[in-house]
């Protein structure tokens, strides 16, 4: 009996050490938990997404500023025209009274302005003091680039491809095949200076304008 029981408790004393370890401090993944997770994920990646939107709106802001001025003489204007003639405005986008721009020019200068349909125009200031009654298109008759004034050689030189224009627009040297875009200049009642179209005889050339 004595032997009986002896290999009894050995038997149940083997089979005890081949049971499965309890878990200790483990935690069941619920659904909740989970929501939990996603939740916070899409939290994150929520404020992620408009931290990114704040930095390029920032950035194109700052951009965008710094290039208004240039952009301004390529822009059609939002208003103006009409009878009255269209207003000629400076690089900002303020409206060019004669009076006040005069008394800051010398005779001779030649200064850029938005003209017709937001063109790059010139003003030109007369020996006398007083503008002239008729503004030019900088736009060269080429290939379209801005051409500037150059007050030491007297005339329009064209950096891109060597055009060059007299003092009036006229072509002095190609390959322009046309001189620049002529522009009536006037002064309204209010002082403001204002372009209208150029429709007549082109004095230059004393034919029919060719950008009508």
């Amino acid at each position: 009996m004595k032997l009986l029981s002896l290999l009894s408790m050995a038997l149940i004393g083997g089979s005890s050490a081949f049971a499965p370890a309890p878990v200790v401090n483990s935690r069941a993944v619920t659904p909740m938990s989970m929501s939990a997770a996603e939740g916070e994920f899409y939290i994150d990646q929520n404020r992620r997404n408009l931290m990114n939107l704040i930095l390029v709106g920032s950035a194109a802001v700052t951009v965008g500023g710094l290039a208004v001025p240039y952009i301004l003489f390529f822009v059609p204007p939002g208003a103006g025209g009409g009878e009255g003639g269209t207003p000629a405005k400076d690089a900002l986008g303020n409206e060019i009274f004669a009076k006040e721009y005069l008394a800051t020019k010398k005779a001779g200068d030649h200064s850029l302005a938005q003209g017709l349909k937001g063109d790059a125009t010139y003003l030109i200031v007369k020996e006398d003091g007083t503008l002239q009654d008729y503004g030019l298109n900088a736009v060269c008759t080429h290939l379209g680039c801005v051409v500037p004034w150059s007050a030491a050689n007297n005339k329009f030189m064209c950096p891109c491809h060597g055009s060059q224009y007299a003092p009036t627009g006229a072509v002095v040297r190609g390959p322009a095949p046309l001189p620049l875009a002529l522009a009536h200049l006037d002064v309204d009642e209010s002082g403001k200076v204002v372009f209208s179209t150029w429709s007549e005889t082109d004095f230059r050339t004393d034919g029919k304008p060719w950008w009508m």
